[in-house]
């Protein structure tokens, strides 16, 4: 897949910021009409200073993964709150290269509006991948929200002050639920509606998000912690 070039990762904390306020403006929230044919899910984890991205793409009807892709390499970025796709995107864009079959729209596992400055690492992504983007997220970065009911597909919308930037998605009943957030592209209800049909039969995290924090965890244990 071809990546659109949006910026510079050599950038200063400022220009960082910056960077972030100028694709904020550019935002665009809008329903995703009809049913995807393959999606894509995005996993990033660590091992000291290498970093693996993981992509999959799935048929979205089966939820069979059609391909994998990922990519290990030296993380130079510190991790600073609230700027952390400065640090992951560098991988991730190199895996996207990789993907041979092309889907409709992307799942994070993270957030997307749903942070400070309404650009976390879905949201970024969304301007070099050119996709509608979605972020799954397993804890809230901000924002305050009433529990969803205890039923399976029940959610609440997540507020900062009176913006709503997310919702918490109870995908299995009595469990903790998952904060669906907008990235680009699309809007949340399309967002929270996609990511239900995308959850299993038992588990929490939608199936997208879930199998490829699989495929990194496996990945990592394999290569990065036996890199000889």
């Amino acid at each position: 897949m071809k990546v659109n070039h949006v910026h510079s990762f050599s950038l200063s904390i400022p220009e960082m910021k910056n960077k972030q306020r100028e694709l904020q403006q550019k935002i665009e929230i809008a329903p995703y009409h009809g049913t995807p044919t393959f999606v894509a899910g995005v996993d990033v984890a660590y091992h000291q200073q290498m970093g693996i991205a993981v992509i999959i793409v799935m048929d979205f009807k089966s939820m069979q993964v059609v391909e994998q892709v990922w990519q290990i390499d030296q993380v130079t970025q510190e991790y600073i709150p609230g700027l952390l796709a400065f640090r992951e995107l560098p991988l991730i864009l190199t895996a996207w290269k990789k993907v041979t079959i092309e889907p409709e729209i992307v799942f994070f596992d993270g957030n997307g509006i749903l942070h400070p400055n309404r650009v976390g690492i879905a949201t970024h992504a969304s301007f070099f991948l050119e996709k509608p983007t979605v972020g799954i997220a397993k804890t809230p970065f901000i924002g305050h929200y009433l529990e969803p009911d205890p039923q399976r597909g029940s959610y609440t919308f997540i507020y900062e002050q009176d913006e709503m930037i997310g919702a918490s998605l109870r995908t299995q009943p009595n469990v903790k639920p998952v904060y669906i957030s907008v990235g680009n592209l699309i809007d949340l209800d399309s967002s929270i509606h996609l990511s239900m049909q995308l959850v299993g039969k038992t588990s929490r995290i939608p199936e997208i998000t879930r199998q490829a924090d699989i495929l990194t965890r496996k990945i990592r244990r394999e290569y990065l912690s036996h890199p000889n």
